[in-house]
């Protein structure tokens, strides 16, 4: 028996600095063996292994706590959320199983479950406690809870309407990974809570193992929504959950199809600035212990984000509430034959900007956003016209984010009501700064933003970077239903993105949007009618500092910038 006050005195971040050192070498494996084989050696002389006499639970009780419940609200506060707690002589696991159609483990007898159902519903619960060599009792309750949370859209994703299949986005770097679960708070980690910031597997690095064989569907049933694992036969499981050493592939036949419920997030990223950049908010529960093919305990996924082709969701590991895991879907399996869409080939240059000419960047082209507010993104910058912020010097402009006082100062520029247009190839080289928390972009906005608000004015990021993760460029759109942390955005990795120029292009056309860096693209996406990139848009470049995609600032920055060698819109 370990003794529970050795179990208390283990910190959390003994945890963290085991996973962080392991994580330095890539590996995949939770290894905390040699703290249990620690706690082990601490024990109690007079533990009998035998069951005795098996004694069948009795005195089942159980009590619940309905989330949110005042006079005003007697059902709840819409989140459908109650806590049980179930106690019994002689029981050593307890499991609930509600009508409808879900079911829970819970070895302590205490659960929170969320019931999905929109309105005000009655549901019948039933509690087993188990005892020694599975002799059991039972009791059911009825319990009534409010909920008010719908997420529609996120069905409709899943399931196409009807069936869809989710594939390992295999290719794509950080399709799998870990970081931390911790607060917004925390001094050591920060705003790393919304990305693997421990560890991201290399496209294909997993080939060799079983996990890509999962095939996962997500089917629509009447009210219903059901999932089920196609797995092979073998799965994936995490070597700590596994009870230690490297994660591997182990027999586990998947039968059966699974109810889905979807339920409002909570987690540590819901209490981050600019949260909604950063999770849609939902998660995704899985019944009976269904598990999307990387096998960590745990059957609650939240979606950080979704679209009608890429899925990323985020998982806490079982047995270690500080770590949470990553996976990345997509609706293309590996190795299919994928038809780009029609590029259109633009070749009359419509505007640019050489910058040649020494001194402030040229007003008949370029004006500027300014102030401080946060910009919806709870950045920390000032922007200025100031030339310590932006200034064209030696055949390029300057745009330079720099600690002031205890703030920062930065630039926006943006040819809006000087050049607007629809469609074209946008192609800018530059090269862009370094540092904790810089945030450079280079992107547009639908011109009637004022009067048609964001986003349904359509917005298309050409390049994002943050200097939190180096080397790393991001594409994005961002239109009703794919905005903030739901947008439809894709990543590449390159070299020396601080140190050398290059030319981030996009190509925008009636039927497709193409993202490429240095000619190789790495995000396309089909345009059409019902999506807001069909009108005039301006253009927009600027360096922020922190924010919802930012991140944390280093304390030690001082100042950098985004050099631009040229922008050149052809049409």
């Amino acid at each position: 028996m370990i003794k529970q006050t050795v179990l208390q005195s283990v910190k959390y971040f003994v945890l963290l600095s085991l996973t962080q050192k392991i994580y330095k070498m890539k590996k995949l494996t939770i290894s905390i063996l040699s703290v249990f084989a620690l706690l082990l050696m601490v024990n109690c002389q007079d533990d009998n292994l035998a069951f005795g006499v098996l004694n069948t639970p009795t005195d089942l009780k159980v009590t619940t706590e309905i989330v949110g419940k005042t006079a005003a609200l007697p059902n709840g506060d819409g989140s459908g959320k109650i806590k049980f707690t179930s106690t019994a002589k002689n029981a050593i696991s307890y499991k609930y199983i509600f009508s409808d159609g879900t079911s829970k483990n819970a070895p302590s007898g205490i659960i929170e479950n969320s019931f999905a159902t929109p309105g005000v519903n009655t549901y019948t619960v039933t509690v087993i406690a188990s005892g020694a060599g599975g002799v059991a009792t039972n009791v059911t309750l009825e319990v009534t809870v409010f909920s008010d949370f719908k997420d529609e859209a996120a069905v409709q994703f899943l399931t196409g309407g009807s069936s869809r299949k989710w594939y390992w986005a295999q290719k794509e770097p950080g399709h799998l990974g870990v970081g931390p679960n911790v607060a917004w708070s925390d001094p050591t980690f920060g705003v790393k809570n919304y990305y693997p910031d421990f560890y991201s597997a290399a496209a294909d690095e997993k080939s060799a193992t079983c996990l890509y064989n999962s095939v996962i569907t997500f089917s629509k049933e009447g009210q219903q929504m059901k999932f089920t694992l196609d797995n092979k036969g073998q799965t994936y499981y995490n070597g700590a959950v596994k009870g230690g050493g490297d994660d591997a592939c182990y027999p586990l036949t998947i039968t059966g199809a699974k109810i889905v419920t979807l339920s409002k997030s909570d987690s540590f990223i819901t209490k981050n600035p600019g949260s909604s950049t950063q999770t849609r908010g939902t998660v995704l529960n899985i019944a009976d212990g269904g598990f999307m093919g990387y096998f960590v305990g745990t059957s609650s996924y939240e979606i950080l984000s979704i679209t009608d082709n890429r899925m990323v969701v985020r998982v806490i590991q079982s047995g270690n509430p500080f770590l949470a895991w990553y996976h990345t879907f997509t609706t293309t399996p590996a190795g299919a034959v994928i038809t780009p869409p029609v590029v259109t080939n633009y070749t009359d240059l419509k505007f640019s900007d050489e910058f040649n000419t020494d001194g402030a960047p040229d007003p008949t082209k370029w004006g500027y956003d300014l102030g401080a507010g946060g910009w919806g993104n709870a950045e920390a910058q000032t922007y200025t016209s100031a030339a310590d912020n932006v200034i064209v010097q030696g055949g390029n402009l300057k745009i330079t984010a720099k600690k002031s006082g205890t703030g920062y100062t930065s630039a926006r520029l943006k040819t809006e009501n000087k050049y607007e247009f629809t469609y074209g190839k946008i192609e800018v080289r530059a090269k862009l700064p370094i540092g904790g928390g810089t945030w450079p972009a280079i992107w547009s906005l639908g011109q009637d933003y004022a009067t048609n608000s964001w986003p349904k004015c359509g917005e298309i990021d050409f390049m994002e970077h943050r200097g939190n993760d180096q080397n790393v460029i991001h594409g994005t759109l961002h239109y009703p239903g794919n905005s903030g942390g739901n947008a439809n955005t894709a990543k590449t990795t390159i070299a020396n993105a601080a140190s050398e120029f290059h030319i981030y292009k996009t190509i925008w056309s009636p039927t497709a949007i193409q993202f490429y860096v240095d000619d190789k693209l790495f995000h396309s996406f089909v345009n059409s009618s019902s999506v807001p990139f069909n009108s005039d848009f301006f253009l927009i470049l600027n360096v922020a500092m922190g924010g919802s995609f930012g991140g944390a600032i280093d304390p030690a920055f001082s100042q950098s910038s985004m050099e631009i060698d040229y922008v050149r819109i052809y049409q």
